[in-house]
């Protein structure tokens, strides 16, 4: 018997909840979990060892704990804190006997003490032990339960984040043993007074502490003081070494004396991470106090529960981003796992003095012969000489001061100590026979060497010498560390400031890029590298004769391997602790893509700095990026594990062993040419020192390579050698003979591309700026020398055009003039823009609006392909044209003397691959924001495919409207479609990878660079006669611009290129049939009748049936008989004919198996077969049809009931939902999902051998473009289904009901997934979503193609039932999760799929790797949870739905919204 739903809700009516705990939104929360556990009998006779305690064996639940925050933490939310802690002291006590109730339902929950932290005020508030004296006293006293006897089950929750606010002055390890020593008391009480119990230790300091640390990101910097600095480092050991110290101690069986008592060490809690997603003005944070406090405790109960499941040492960290399903006990172990019971062996080593020391020979040899200095000390940086340095020194953070380089193996405490005189960059220690460092090495050529640093200590003690590194710092850290240099520099007898050579390296980022996800915008790649640059100011003023080495932040992302792998014994908490934003990321999730790019935007932009030239205006001075660490690897052991001997103990740090290594790559670096410095250097390699070469004995820097910084000011200017540039004399007076020099007025329309969004930004956060004045067919920036525009151009025929847009700024800024372009626009806001622009050109008095000749360049789409998939219907092919037409009929009828230059619609298809190139740096975590139906999903899925389509009919619907001489009705007005866009060549680099110069940094719209090269095929384009202009697009192309012809120096119309449009193709002959063609090369049945439905072939089905309305009984399916049911055609159960003239699905399986039972034929009730539809059903009636069909079969003769397989097609819902504002009652989802529950029951029940098709409802609003294509359809239609074609458009009405329908689909996919109905072998039921979204089939004139439908405009003709049953037959065959979720009517005998000839079968959940391939009837455990399932195929309807809603929105608040539109985005698409 399985633990429903109802058993929650004892937990609601629980005593002391309903004062504090809303129980709508504990029952909210509780629906979420998922228990399927069988309830067992109580044992006769309770376990004796709590090594072998059953959930059944528990009689009383408990729970204590302290989960505030220490006094004087300063955190001014101390209220949330308290609620939570409440929280989950009560909840995790209810849940808990929930869980065990299902086992044992006489369980006890004993509510936590009065007083208790978290419950009550601090002034009330008792400590822990007397928590555990006072939980000890309700249970000896509560008459239910024997004391002595009974089991307990006892939460402690302890807080270990007050562990330094009390022991300032003490040392670490004392403050450790303090704090031990205070909770091994409570829990020394709990050994002694209480018998037969099992206490949970769980440490909530994570929780108090990070629900909060949102609102500080350096909050922690100032949380501890007993360590002796206060970082982020130092409290993050400090809490590891806790958890350690409890480790070992429970490891110790300190409390495993007695066989009825034990402690057993649960993972701590972890918050639900910080999620980040853009937002208008850049980044937002959605912290964990915006999270319902309630549904968190749940769900932390049931990772506690799941992880009293599993053996210690596999026990899991808690993740709340997902659903918990709760864990049951398995049949080979269960109990609750002790530390005995799992055969435990701690991994967590003991950190005693006797463990053999890291320190060892990490020496070197130096293989140089010449190791003299300059004949005389050199004034020019680019003849240093090694020898020539007399300072050395270093700036950075714990990498550079050697943290723990020099610990004991699994010392972790030890990290904290900076052995400074080890240090790869700076380190001093001994000498290179021994050491090998970068200032040992440099000591080999120059024994005088000073500022090295020796021993161990701080930046601030003596030894640390000019290593002013800092553990824990960031970039912005480092300008202050240049003065502490400079003052020990200039205070220091042996340096002569002035004189002395000094080298000094700068390493830093690692602490950046783990903290970037808490603060993106903060730790952004542009605050990085300013923080750098202010830093190298500083040394480039103010200090002489310096060569600065600036090592690249390494790939951080390695850091990853040694996390997740299983065999290192690295401190995982502490890892994800110090470097959350690093190890915490899933493989692919959106989170990892950002850190990948701010890693590789910190190296670029840091290389761009050093590039500029900006460290290079002295001879005594230079920066030189050395990045030997940029693509550096794990290092691995033979058996290819990483290898942790390269790290200190905290696995973050690098040991003496990489110390060395960096030290070698740093020097040969130092020593290799510019151009050709090795980026790869693996530590595990063989790394042999350099010598400086004989022809350059020097330090090399970009000089002394012959190396040329990339040009940083690029020109995009453009010549023109036209010599013709003269106006037409006299004045032209048509359109089909206007010269360039004629035209005085140039404006444009359109979305971001024309706004000029991001051309010169240099960052994502720059991204909102509109660069009008560089806009390829309206800016107006500079001249053609320097910028290429179309306005330039045109500039150079006549100086005084006007109408072009400079600077920067949005559509309402003065300097936009006739650039009416917002960003984000889609055709439904060109109109308007249309009406701004006539207002302008009408009241400019700089515009003469009757005479001046104008040109307007109109350009948009891009947004609506980018959302296409979202809403098919809203942004399909006949809307779009539909609305350019008004945008082009307002100008036509209004504009005298106007030549409209329609940019055709971009292919944005290939932008796809900017974002799929791993190797190139785009922020691929922005795909969904700026195009999600292009940038985001696998290829060739349906999305891309629809775009595809859409694409292409959005370009024939331009052609069409404007080859229909629409516009040509008079001599001073066209349109002209350049089609250059049609097909666009994204650029690759000589790498083989895309060139990211040619877009601004999202990699989706174009940079200046692009933009120049749109001006330049825009111009030729419209120089081209109509019938030659080119339609395609590269980047990358050589286009250099064309001059007027001499013989037709006009701009290119239809009249004046003389171009014919094609003729109207002639309408085709009809179809005499809609047959199919298929030849699957198996179409035998299994060797022997399968068993098992998961392995049923086509070919096996015997029996066929179908339930459903009139689209199953085929009404109208002939124009001839309206009222007719021609059952025999019917999509899912007709047998009319063959499949070469008619495609059902009976049809199709004939091929497999000729002697298929129970299709349907003619129109006769009496030859309907096992066809049970009704016309006019709705899922109410489907209970009765299922009973019918039932007894149908067992009744006929024609069929063996028992061992003939069967396929049962159901559809419903049509009726439900054209009636649903009738009666929301009768036809509400609910409802809707109880009657096909019901009905599934049924065939369940009763019926042996069966795969059930469920066609998911169809997307029903596309019913309402067919009633608008006539007046007769939208009467008739109307009568069918008012609630979808009443509404007015964008009503709330309509969004309710579109939501309704997402609603069917949704709950019915949920109900199929559920597992219900998976305990049978021989059973199984499949949604087929083929309908999900609806493409509404077109015409040539982009209106709906009425052949597919019957004279009611309703129900499909005999053309679209054969579509639906070729749709119907490829699903079948899709696995599950890849089926096709709409149809494509598109007439193609060919369409029709064969079975996969590994997997012959029908497809189902199982065989679609959906649940486990060994599936115990007795009792169903999916190998994927059953949400996951209906995420995997859901997500598409949710998605769809929100996004419905956000446009919908959008839409309503346009006009509120249109005036500011260009201010408010800060990151839009085209």
């Amino acid at each position: 018997m399985k633990l429903l739903l109802g058993l929650f809700l004892w937990l609601l009516s629980s005593e002391g909840n309903a004062d504090n705990l809303k129980e709508e939104e504990k029952l909210k929360a509780l629906r979420r979990i998922q228990f399927s556990c069988e309830q067992v009998k109580l044992p006769e006779t309770p376990s004796t060892s709590v090594h072998a305690l059953r959930p059944a064996d528990i009689k009383t639940v408990a729970a204590i704990g302290n989960l505030q925050r220490a006094r004087g933490s300063g955190v001014y939310h101390e209220d949330l804190l308290r609620s939570r802690g409440k929280c989950l002291l009560e909840v995790s006590v209810e849940t808990l006997a929930v869980l065990i109730s299902s086992f044992n339902p006489l369980v006890l929950h004993q509510s936590p003490p009065p007083g208790t932290k978290g419950v009550t005020s601090d002034s009330q508030a008792i400590d822990l032990l007397h928590q555990a004296e006072e939980i000890v006293k309700l249970m000896k006293e509560n008459e239910m339960m024997d004391f002595q006897n009974d089991w307990k089950l006892i939460t402690v929750f302890f807080n270990a984040e007050n562990l330094c606010s009390s022991c300032a002055s003490k040392q670490l390890k004392n403050c450790i043993l303090d704090n031990l020593e205070e909770l091994k008391a409570v829990l020394d009480f709990l050994y002694k007074n209480v018998p037969k119990a099992f206490v949970n230790l769980v440490d909530s300091t994570e929780l108090a502490t990070c629900s909060l640390a949102y609102q500080d990101y350096n909050y922690t910097r100032n949380q501890c003081s007993c360590v002796g600095e206060c970082s982020t480092l130092g409290d993050n050991i400090l809490w590891w070494s806790y958890q350690d110290a409890w480790e070992k101690l429970l490891k110790s069986e300190r409390y495993d004396q007695k066989d009825d008592f034990t402690v057993v060490l649960q993972p701590s809690l972890q918050e639900r991470n910080l999620l980040l997603r853009p937002d208008r003005d850049g980044f937002i944070v959605t912290s964990k106090a915006q999270v319902e406090t309630l549904e968190d405790c749940i769900f932390m109960t049931v990772g506690l529960w799941n992880n009293m499941m599993e053996p210690v040492g596999w026990k899991q960290p808690y993740d709340f981003a997902k659903m918990y399903p709760v864990q049951c006990p398995s049949q080979e172990n269960p109990y609750l796992f002790t530390y005995r019971n799992s055969n435990y062996s701690s991994s967590l080593k003991t950190s005693n003095t006797e463990e053999t020391s890291q320190e060892r020979n990490y020496g070197t040899n130096v293989p140089c012969f010449d190791r003299d200095p300059s004949d005389t000390v050199p004034v020019s940086v680019h003849k240093l000489k090694p020898a020539d340095i007399r300072v050395i020194a270093a700036l950075g953070d714990s990498i550079t001061a050697a943290n723990g380089a020099v610990s004991k193996p699994h010392n972790v405490i030890d990290v904290l100590t900076q052995y400074r005189g080890v240090s790869w960059s700076v380190g001093g220690n001994e000498n290179i026979s021994t050491v090998t460092t970068l200032a040992n090495i440099l000591r080999e050529f120059n024994p005088s060497l000073v500022g090295y640093s020796t021993g161990r200590g701080k930046e601030t003690s003596k030894s640390a010498a000019l290593n002013q590194a800092v553990a824990g710092a960031h970039a912005e850290n480092v300008p202050e560390q240049v003065r502490r240099l400079l003052d020990r520099m200039k205070s220091d007898s042996r340096i002569n400031f002035q004189t002395d050579w000094k080298l000094i390296t700068l390493f830093v980022g690692g602490n950046d890029l783990c903290g970037f996800c808490v603060n993106p915008e903060h730790y952004s790649p542009e605050n990085y590298t300013y923080s750098i640059q202010t830093a190298l100011d500083i040394l480039h003023r103010e200090v002489p004769r310096a060569f600065v080495n600036l090592v690249t932040v390494l790939s951080i992302t390695s850091l990853r391997e040694l996390y997740e792998s299983k065999a290192s014994s690295c401190p995982k908490l502490l890892m994800r602790m110090m470097c959350p934003c690093v190890v915490d990321p899933k493989d692919n999730s959106s989170e990892f893509k950002k850190l990948v790019y701010f890693n590789r935007r910190y190296q670029e932009r840091t290389r761009q700095l050093v590039e500029s030239g900006r460290y290079d205006t002295t001879d005594d001075f230079t920066v030189v990026m050395q990045p030997f660490m940029i693509n550096v690897n794990v290092p691995k052991t033979q058996e290819g594990l990483p290898d942790s001997s390269y790290f200190a103990p905290d696995c973050f740090h690098f040991s003496q062993k990489t110390h060395s290594q960096a030290a070698r790559g740093l020097w040969n670096n130092m020593l290799e040419p510019l151009g050709e410095k090795k980026d790869n250097q693996q530590i595990d390699d063989e790394i042999v020192l350099k010598c400086p070469s004989e022809a350059v004995p020097f330090l090399r820097t970009y000089k002394n390579s012959n190396y040329t910084y990339p040009n940083q000011t690029p020109n995009y200017g453009s010549q023109l050698l036209c010599e013709d540039r003269s106006p037409s004399s006299p004045p032209a007076t048509s359109v089909h003979s206007l010269k360039p020099a004629d035209v005085k007025i140039i404006a444009a329309l359109g979305d971001s591309l024309t706004a000029g969004t991001g051309i010169a930004s240099d960052n994502l956060m720059e991204l909102g700026t509109e660069y009008r004045g560089l806009s390829w067919s309206i800016g107006g920036d500079a001249s053609l020398e320097n910028v290429t525009t179309l306005p330039n151009i045109f500039r150079e025929f006549n100086v005084n055009i006007t109408g072009y847009s400079t600077g920067t700024g949005s559509v309402n800024d003065s300097n936009a003039f006739l650039n009416q372009a917002v960003p984000g626009a889609q055709a439904e806001h060109l109109p308007a823009q249309a009406r701004n622009l006539l207002r302008l050109m009408k009241t400019d008095p700089r515009i003469d609006f009757r005479a001046d000749w104008k040109l307007i360049t109109l350009h948009i789409g891009g947004n609506d392909l980018c959302n296409y998939c979202k809403d098919p219907d809203h942004y399909s092919a006949a809307n779009f044209v539909r609305r350019i037409q008004e945008t082009l009929d307002i100008l036509h009828e209004q504009v005298p003397k106007a030549l409209v230059s329609l940019v055709d619609v971009i292919d944005v298809l290939p932008l796809r691959q900017m974002f799929v190139d791993t190797q190139v740096q785009c922020p691929t975590y922005m795909a969904d924001y700026l195009c999600s139906c292009v940038l985001t999903g696998e290829e060739n899925s349906p999305n891309l495919t629809m775009v595809k389509e859409a694409t292409r009919a959005y370009q024939l619907g331009l052609q069409r409207l404007v080859e229909s001489g629409r516009y040509d009705t008079h001599e001073n007005f066209t349109v002209i479609i350049q089609p250059f866009l049609q097909n666009v060549k994204i650029p690759f680099g000589q790498d083989g990878h895309p060139n990211v110069s040619y877009f601004a940094p999202d990699c989706f719209h174009p940079s200046q660079e692009g933009h120049s090269q749109l001006a330049k095929a825009l111009w030729n384009a419209m120089l081209q006669p109509v019938g030659q202009k080119a339609d395609s697009f590269d980047f990358m192309a050589d286009i250099v611009l064309d001059c007027p012809a001499q013989n037709k120096p006009f701009l290119g119309t239809y009249k004046n290129s003389n171009y014919t449009p094609p003729p109207v193709e002639p309408t085709q002959e009809p179809i005499e049939n809609w047959g199919s063609d298929l030849s699957c090369p198996e179409q035998a049945p299994s060797s022997r009748v399968p068993t098992s439905v998961h392995e049923l072939q086509p070919a096996d089905i015997k029996v066929i049936g179908a339930l459903g309305d009139s689209l199953t009984t085929a009404l109208e399916a002939k124009g001839t008989d309206l009222q007719t049911d021609w059952r025999g055609l019917s999509w899912s159960i007709g047998g009319d004919g063959t499949l070469e003239t008619q495609t059902t699905l009976p049809n199709i399986l004939k091929k497999f198996n000729p002697n298929l039972f129970g299709f349907s034929t003619g129109s006769s009730k009496e030859t309907a077969g096992f066809n049970v539809a009704q016309r006019g059903a709705a899922a109410r009636n489907m209970l009765a049809q299922a009973h019918e069909l039932v007894e149908l079969m067992r009744n006929s003769p024609k069929i063996n009931f028992k061992e003939d397989w069967k396929l049962i097609t159901v559809l419903i819902g049509g009726n439900d939902l054209c009636q649903y504002c009738l009666d929301k009652e009768t036809y509400s989802v609910q409802k809707y999902v109880k009657h096909l529950q019901d009905t599934l029951d049924v065939f369940y029940k009763e019926l042996p051998r069966v795969f059930v098709n469920v066609v998911e409802i169809l997307e029903i609003s596309g019913l309402r473009q067919i009633a608008a294509s006539s007046s007769q359809c939208a009467l008739t239609a109307k009568n069918f289904c008012p609630c979808f074609l009443n509404p007015e458009e964008n009503s709330s009405e309509l969004q309710e009901i579109k939501r309704v329908n997402r609603d069917f689909q949704t709950e019915a996919l949920q109900l199929i997934n559920s597992g219900r109905y998976e305990k049978r072998e021989d059973f199984a039921v499949v949604m087929q979503p083929f309908f999900r979204n609806t493409l509404l089939p077109l015409d040539r004139n982009d209106k709906p193609d009425m052949s597919f439908f019957a004279a009611d405009c309703f129900h499909f003709s005999v053309r679209g039932y054969a579509e639906m049953a070729m749709a119907l037959w490829n699903n079948m065959l899709e696995p599950v999760g890849e089926k096709q979720t709409y149809n494509n009517f598109t007439h193609d005998r060919s369409k029709l799929k064969c079975p996969n000839r590994e997997t012959p079968f029908l497809s189902t959940l199982r065989n679609s790797g959906f649940r486990n391939s060994d599936l115990n009837l007795e009792k169903t455990e999916t190998s994927v949870p059953y949400w996951a399932v209906i995420v995997a195929a859901v997500a598409g309807i949710l998605a769809g739905s929100l996004l419905m809603w956000l446009v919908s929105r959008k839409r309503a608040k346009r006009s509120q919204h249109e005036t500011d539109t260009g201010k408010n985005i800060k990151l839009t698409s085209l």
